[in-house]
């Protein structure tokens, strides 16, 4: 969202936007759960209280005692020796509860820094385990941007919480209150009461009108993104605007936007200036007036110089203490919601694979798949069903193809062997297993997939061969990239498999992708080998590298290929023709286009003239 700085007043940060929870028992209750992650430093966290209790303790001391250096300017009745002594003094005695509170601050800050590094540090850690277990339905649900903020903006509040807030709030407690009563038990009833009836009021006041004035000053940012993105879209699409002639549509669209956002930056300046002048005519007024009755009272006798020092700072510091309780008590409401929606995450269903350091190898398997009356929906579409009664055998060994046009339900085939998902109705069996009742880790180990756009790491080309077999060897990562065809591009290069991919591999060409996900494949050693549609989007050079590589990597594997173009599976053992999520036809090559009415006969033909 476009951030607009526009005049003086509130401004909003990103975390402003965070849902906040409610202050109460059950979310309070929520939240102690995160003193779970302390393991054996709960120690720390109380001494961080004690240190926090102090350092309010004396931050009340202070005012009291710099207060009394406004008794040196109406006390006559000691001499200027005297005087420059005593005045010696309470400096001296000032400069070391400085020194001590500073000392004591530190110490807060160091113990609370330790607590909440190791709450956020347990916090990351279960949060990032949780979501890389759970299950595709999930994602499918949930946009990546979404979960990533979960893993940074929300803990980041967090820790902003138990760094900063926490402490916030009871510091300004203990100094809001206990300054009140200092001012009553200490100073004159009659000179106290003015500010206690008048300065909280006008803050809570100010406070409200400073939150109607962020809730306008957000609305007026909105308006000003909506114009953003006319503009972004009219800039980006250009070649369209221009080829329909829409100029005039556009500029339409943006000057009506601009107009609105006049209309409410009028609104929104003439709200600010209401507040400016509140505070100007209120709050300074009742200030100065309060420190007009002061003075007098001074004048008359009725109070001491240094009892007038003492109101004086007792007075800026429980100011100060009340006008940014609200801020705090804000930030604790995000950060209880930040809570809420992290441990939603971690309470979240995963699936039951297992995290185990060392990557063993999978147990030995011949690899023959059975699909049986498999029937199948997308959680998220639950009324429209992909796959109907879907049956097909595929042999240990074979390669079987399905093909068929977009939407027929080929890569849901795919996602279901890999039990991404599992089927409605029917059974998968792989091995005459019912894939349901195998450990899922063991059976995704016999799984290589190659799809269509391949996304590799942000590493090395030796990192992203590896992550086939993480503690392979180089010479294994070698012979690997040598079957995948890759082994003469990977050298060509000057830091050869240490060359960096870049952010999803864009620093090489599709082809050099799609044959290192090969490698990968071949250095995982499957005995099931899925290939969606590895080839389609490739030029001709690439396309018959790549192909060339995947038959290398077919042998003595079974496979399951998706395929568009109907030229790279002709060899296949068994061709499946899906339409509408069944099965139509089912053959090699040669028995489906001797069927003049199939559908595999069409498409091979419309595909022919195309060529």
């Amino acid at each position: 969202m476009a951030k607009n700085r526009r005049g003086a007043g509130p401004q909003n940060s990103d975390t402003d936007e965070l849902p906040k929870a409610k202050l109460n028992w059950t979310n309070f209750k929520k939240s102690f759960r995160l003193f779970g992650y302390l393991g054996q430093q709960k120690w720390k966290f109380l001494m961080g209280m004690l240190f926090l209790v102090a350092s309010a303790g004396i931050g009340l001391i202070f005012p009291l005692k710099a207060g009394s250096l406004f008794g040196f300017l109406s006390d006559n009745k000691m001499d200027s020796v005297q005087k420059y002594s005593e005045l010696s003094a309470l400096g001296t005695t000032l400069f070391y509860i400085l020194l001590f509170q500073g000392i004591i601050s530190f110490g807060r800050v160091y113990f609370f820094s330790q607590v909440t590094e190791s709450i956020l540090q347990g916090l990351r850690n279960d949060t990032f385990k949780r979501i890389i277990q759970m299950p595709m339905g999930f994602f499918s649900k949930n946009q990546v941007s979404e979960l990533s903020s979960r893993m940074a903006t929300d803990v980041n509040v967090i820790s902003e919480a138990f760094t900063v807030n926490i402490a916030e709030i009871i510091r300004q407690s203990i100094v809001g209150i206990g300054g009140l009563a200092l001012m009553i038990i200490k100073i004159d009833w009659a000179i106290a009461r003015w500010f206690i009836f008048i300065i909280p009021p006008l803050t809570i006041v100010s406070i409200i009108f400073a939150k109607r004035i962020r809730k306008y000053s957000k609305g007026f940012q909105d308006k000003i993104a909506e114009a953003n993105v006319i503009v972004g879209e009219s800039l980006t699409g250009i070649a369209n605007v221009k080829t329909f002639t829409n100029e005039a549509y556009e500029i339409q669209k943006f000057t009506s936007k601009t107009a609105d956002i006049k209309k409410f930056g009028i609104k929104y300046g003439i709200f600010r200036g209401a507040f400016f002048a509140f505070v100007v005519s209120f709050v300074f007024g009742a200030m100065f007036f309060i420190l007009y009755l002061m003075v007098r009272a001074v004048i008359s006798g009725e109070i001491r110089g240094d009892e007038f020092g003492q109101f004086l700072m007792l007075s800026l510091f429980v100011a100060g203490s009340l006008g940014g309780l609200p801020e705090q008590i804000a930030s604790i409401q995000r950060a209880l919601g930040a809570t809420d929606r992290v441990f939603e995450l971690i309470d979240g269903d995963i699936e039951n694979i297992e995290i185990v350091k060392e990557n063993k190898p999978a147990q030995a398997s011949k690899g023959e798949i059975e699909f049986n009356s498999v029937s199948f929906n997308y959680p998220s579409r639950a009324d429209f069903t992909v796959l109907k009664n879907i049956s097909f055998k595929a042999a240990a060994g074979q390669t079987v193809a399905l093909v068929g046009s977009s939407g027929s339900g080929k890569t849901t085939i795919a996602s279901l062997i890999l039990r991404f998902y599992d089927p409605l109705n029917g059974q998968i069996l792989i091995d005459g297993v019912d894939t349901k009742t195998m450990n899922l880790t063991e059976l995704r180990k016999q799984i290589a997939l190659v799809p269509q756009d391949v996304i590799l790491f942000a590493g090395s080309i030796k990192d992203n061969i590896a992550y086939g077999k993480p503690n392979a060897t180089d010479d294994e990562i070698a012979q690997a990239a040598q079957k995948a065809n890759a082994l003469e591009f990977i050298n060509s290069f000057p830091d050869k498999f240490n060359t960096l991919v870049g952010e999803r591999g864009i620093q090489l060409s599709g082809g050099q992708r799609q044959r290192i996900a090969i490698a990968r494949a071949v250095l995982k050693n499957p005995s099931i080998l899925i290939l969606d549609e590895a080839t389609s989007s490739l030029d001709s050079e690439s396309e018959h590298l790549v192909q060339e590589a995947l038959d290398k990597l077919m042998v003595g594997r079974t496979s399951i290929v998706i395929a568009h173009r109907l030229a790279t599976i002709r060899n296949a053992n068994k061709i499946i023709v899906l339409q509408k999520g069944e099965v139509q036809e089912t053959g090699s090559h040669q028995e489906l286009m001797l069927n003049d009415k199939g559908l595999y006969q069409k498409l091979s033909k419309m595909q022919f003239e195309l060529s």
